[in-house]
């Protein structure tokens, strides 16, 4: 209400006497006369004995004086002031109501009194909608923290499944777990033991959260601190927020993702139990890791999985569960440095060109003898040797031992078998089956066992 009258001070602020206006208040809907008029008022007004005033007031007259009102007195503008004051208070006075129920703080800074407000009356529609937004805030909106954090990193937890690929029409799964993005160009961070000791004819299977299935090559393995890195073909992709487990404290709420029992995008809640438990504390020699403890549930499947924090960031790789409500994660700040160990490794590898020759050679499982005559003659000695072999083999290997499981365990062959040809090529000595491990593609072999030739097709292991 400053507004309207501060439009009413400046109307009068010209008079001469203000008195004057408060008398002539009631009358002020009679003020405005044209000039035409005014003579004819006047001579009425002073043929007027009984009255003291004019009938009307005149425009031009104020004071009151030998029977008549002298001094200007603009009740024009004194009407338009008070009717602009009025309009714009009001229209502030709705600005203001809007913005403060956006803004909070305008409350702080511009403590109000509400009054009667004859220009924005609420409705009572508007009253029970503000009582209803009021009522409808939902519990699971406030309190379902945990679930806002697995949305943030849900989507960059990977199936891994560790699959044989010696079965030609279907692969055997072998194992399986968990992993999470670390890059956009598909580096993939994992438990060590997920992709160690396992068949070389395996291969990597990664699945993505969308469903989509990739072959991964692992990158590099540190065994000490069971961390793996592995990479798919696949760019763009979304990866994981980082964290920070150094300042983790006990008891805050964390969460494991993973794939339990093959059971894709799991999740367990539960809180930090021991943020610094010694590795010597679970009996594991030869290694120097302080690992996280938590109750959140990690059994087989979920190894390689994040553990994340309430702001959805990894802390801790799932590793290994001792018990129902303990279970133990690497913190993250381990595998940050195992991270940048094996960038700068493999920035320093391309450096030099690649080597036309095998690093290593394949895998075929077997224990073999140079076949000679004395050797021959010795092994019949013992009984170890088929006693129904031609007499005219002159050269090959002899198969001393078999590895279960092996490439030429499921290939067939047998202790006791002797091998003469390997791709249509004579073998006189260990060396040559060597030589052949160290090209691709498969190997035929010609066996002889109880006297009987026959064609074997085995493939090696890289």
């Amino acid at each position: 209400m400053l507004l309207p009258i501060r439009g009413l001070r400046w109307g009068i602020k010209h008079t001469q006497e203000r008195k004057c206006f408060m008398r002539q208040l009631a009358s002020s809907l009679q003020l405005y006369i044209p000039s035409t008029h005014n003579s004819a008022l006047t001579t009425a007004a002073s043929k007027s004995q009984t009255s003291k005033a004019p009938l009307f007031l005149n425009a031009s007259t104020c004071t009151y004086q030998d029977g008549q009102y002298k001094g200007k007195l603009p009740f024009i503008r004194i009407a338009v002031g008070f009717g602009v004051g009025l309009f714009i208070g009001g229209k502030l006075k709705t600005y203001y109501d809007e913005k403060s129920k956006i803004d909070k703080s305008l409350h702080r800074l511009f403590p109000t009194v509400y009054a009667a407000n004859p220009l924005s009356v609420p409705k009572p529609s508007d009253v029970d909608k503000s009582q209803d937004e009021t009522k409808s805030v939902s519990k699971r909106m406030i309190y379902n923290f945990i679930a806002d954090a697995v949305e943030k990193a849900s989507d960059k937890v990977v199936y891994i499944d560790i699959k044989d690929s010696r079965r030609r029409r279907q692969y055997q799964s072998i194992t399986n777990g968990s992993g999470f993005i670390i890059s956009e160009d598909g580096l993939i961070l994992t438990n060590a033991h997920l992709v160690t000791n396992r068949p070389r004819s395996s291969v990597v299977m990664v699945r993505l959260y969308n469903g989509l299935e990739y072959e991964g090559v692992v990158e590099e393995i540190d065994v000490i601190s069971d961390l793996a890195l592995i990479r798919i073909n696949c760019g763009k992709l979304s990866p994981v927020r980082l964290g920070k487990s150094c300042d983790l404290r006990p008891g805050e709420f964390v969460a494991a993702l993973g794939s339990p029992l093959s059971l894709s995008n799991s999740v367990t809640a539960g809180v930090v139990s021991s943020v610094g438990r010694c590795s010597k504390e679970l009996g594991l020699k030869g290694k120097d890791i302080q690992y996280i403890q938590t109750d959140a549930a990690i059994t087989f499947g979920n190894s390689g999985g994040p553990l994340i924090n309430m702001d959805g960031e990894v802390i801790g790789i799932n590793s290994m569960t001792v018990t129902s409500g303990i279970s133990f994660a690497i913190p993250i700040d381990y595998a940050k440095e195992f991270i940048v160990k094996a960038e700068k490794k493999l920035s320093e590898l391309s450096k030099y060109p690649e080597s036309r020759t095998p690093d290593r050679r394949r895998y075929l499982g077997i224990t073999m003898l140079t076949l000679t005559q004395n050797i021959l003659l010795e092994l019949q000695a013992r009984g170890n040797a088929p006693q129904t072999s031609p007499t005219s083999i002159t050269h090959g290997i002899f198969i001393w031992r078999v590895v279960v499981g092996s490439p030429a365990y499921q290939a067939g062959l047998q202790p006791g078998d002797i091998v003469t040809h390997i791709n249509n090529h004579e073998i006189h000595s260990s060396r040559d089956v060597y030589k052949y491990l160290e090209e691709r593609g498969d190997l035929s072999m010609t066996v002889i066992r109880n006297g009987q030739r026959y064609s074997v097709t085995v493939a090696p292991e890289e």
